[in-house]
C-alpha cells in the first residue's frame, strides 16, 4: 500500500476489525448462558469466533476475492447460527440486520450489494419460518410484534445502503482529488523542465538548422549529401516540435484569455479540417452536436484540444472504421464524447495517460495528452477515458455550460 489513500484504508481497516473482534469475544465470554456448561454448541461458537478473527487479521496479506467471499460466507453462517442457538437473545436480529456492513470494510461495492440482497432474502425466509412453522415457540418476542420487527430490520438495511453510498461517494472524491494532485504535479514538473530547458536548446538548434538550410543548396554537394542534409533538417524540425509542446505546457494561463466558444461551430470546423486526414486512413468522422453548447475557453486552445484527441482516435482506428464526435448539454455542463473503434487500451495503460513521454504511438512524444489535460484543467473541465482492449476508446470531456 503505497499511496496516502491506501495507508488510510489500511489503518481504518485494522481499527474496525479490532472493534469487531472485541465484540465477538465479549459475546462469547460475557453473560453467555452456555458458558457455565460448555457443550458442543459453545465449542462451535468458539471455533467461529477464532476463524473469523484470524481471517479478518490475515485478510490484508491474502487480499483475494475468494478469501473475501469465504469470510463473508462464514460470517453469514455465524450470525444466523447465533440467531438459532440463542433464541432468547433479543439482539441477534439486530446483528443479522448489520451483516452487510462487514463488506464495507473490504471497500467492495459488488460484495456489499450481494450481501445486502442475500441478507434481505434470508431474513424474509426466516421470518416466514417463524410465522408459519415455529409460530412463536422459540421466538415469542418476534411474533408479538412481527410487522414492527420486520420493518425495523429492513430499516436497518436501508440505513446501511445510505451509509454505504455516502461512504462510496467520499472514497470517489478522495480518489478524484488524489488523481488531480498527481496530474497537477506532473504539469508543474514538466512546466519547470520546459522553462529551464527549452530556451537553452532552441537557440543552438536554430543556428544549426539555419546553416544546414544554407548549405543544402550548395551546388558542389552531391545528391546523397543533400539528402542527408534534408534528413537532418527534418529531425531538427521534430526536435523543435517537442520544444514547442513543452512551451505550450509551461505557458502562463493568463496568456490565453477565455471567451465564449460555440462548441458546435468549432467542432464542425475541426471535423471538416480533419476529414481529409481521416480519408487517408479510410476513416469517416460523424458529428452530432446540439445547438446552444457554449463554454468559456480560449478558442485556439479548444481547437488544439479537440484536434489532438480526434487525431489520436483516427490513428488508433482500423482502416474503414468511423470516428464519432458528440456534444450535448447535460446537467449544467457541455459533454463532448470522441469515440473510436480501434485497438483500445488496458486499465494499466489508461492509468498513466498524460504522463510525460508516455505514448502508445511509435513516433509520439507523449506530450499531446498532457497538453490536453492542461487545457481542460485550465477551464475547470474534466477529461477521462473509457476503453477496453479490442473494443475501442471513448474520450469524455466535460466543461461548465456558459449561459
Amino acid at each position: 500500500m503505497n499511496s496516502i489513500f491506501q495507508l488510510i484504508h489500511k489503518r481504518t481497516y485494522y481499527i474496525s476489525i479490532l472493534f469487531i473482534i472485541s465484540i465477538l469475544v465479549l459475546g462469547l465470554l460475557v453473560d453467555n448462558p452456555r458458558h457455565a456448561d460448555i457443550d458442543v454448541i459453545f465449542f462451535i461458537h468458539t471455533l467461529f469466533v477464532i476463524f473469523i478473527s484470524v481471517g479478518l487479521i490475515m485478510y490484508p496479506r491474502f487480499e483475494k476475492p475468494w478469501f473475501r467471499n469465504l469470510l463473508i460466507t462464514v460470517m453469514f453462517a455465524f450470525f444466523y447460527l447465533l440467531f438459532f442457538i440463542y433464541p432468547d437473545a433479543t439482539t441477534t436480529p439486530v446483528l443479522i440486520s448489520f451483516i452487510p456492513a462487514i463488506s464495507i470494510l473490504f471497500f467492495d461495492s459488488k460484495l456489499f450489494y450481494i450481501t445486502l440482497i442475500a441478507n434481505t432474502v434470508l431474513v424474509s425466509l426466516f421470518f416466514m419460518y417463524i410465522i408459519f412453522i415455529d409460530q412463536g415457540t422459540h421466538f415469542p418476542y418476534l411474533t408479538m410484534h412481527i410487522a414492527g420487527n420486520l420493518i425495523n430490520i429492513f430499516l436497518c438495511q436501508t440505513l446501511l445502503f445510505i451509509i454505504f453510498k455516502m461512504h462510496q461517494a467520499r472514497i470517489r472524491n478522495l480518489q478524484s482529488y488524489y488523481a488531480e494532485v498527481q496530474q497537477s504535479e506532473r504539469l508543474r514538473t514538466t512546466g519547470e523542465l520546459a522553462a529551464g530547458v527549452a530556451h537553452e536548446i532552441r537557440n543552438p538548434l536554430t543556428v544549426v538548422k539555419g546553416y544546414l538550410q544554407l548549405h543544402r543548396y550548395d551546388q558542389s554537394l552531391t545528391p546523397a549529401v543533400k539528402r542527408s542534409y534534408t534528413l537532418m533538417i527534418d529531425e531538427l524540425n521534430s526536435a523543435e516540435h517537442v520544444i514547442s509542446d513543452f512551451l505550450t505546457i509551461a505557458k502562463s494561463s493568463k496568456e490565453q484569455m477565455p471567451e465564449t466558444v460555440d462548441v458546435k461551430r468549432e467542432l464542425k470546423n475541426i471535423t471538416d479540417l480533419l476529414l481529409s486526414y481521416g480519408h487517408l486512413h479510410d476513416n469517416d468522422i460523424n458529428l452530432q452536436a446540439e445547438e446552444g453548447c457554449y463554454i468559456a475557453a480560449n478558442s485556439v486552445e479548444f481547437k488544439q484540444l479537440i484536434i489532438n484527441l480526434v487525431k489520436n482516435a483516427i490513428e488508433a482506428s482500423e482502416t474503414g472504421a468511423s470516428i464519432d464526435v458528440r456534444a450535448v448539454k447535460k446537467k449544467g455542463n457541455v459533454e463532448i464524447d470522441i469515440a473510436d473503434y480501434g485497438c483500445g487500451m488496458s486499465e494499466e495503460e489508461m492509468k498513466v495517460l498524460g504522463t510525460p513521454f508516455y505514448t502508445l504511438k511509435s513516433q509520439g512524444t507523449g506530450l499531446g495528452l498532457m497538453i490536453c489535460y492542461n487545457i481542460v484543467d485550465k477551464y475547470n473541465g474534466n477529461l477521462d477515458f473509457q476503453s477496453e482492449n479490442g473494443q475501442g476508446t471513448t474520450v469524455h470531456i466535460r466543461f461548465p455550460l456558459e449561459i
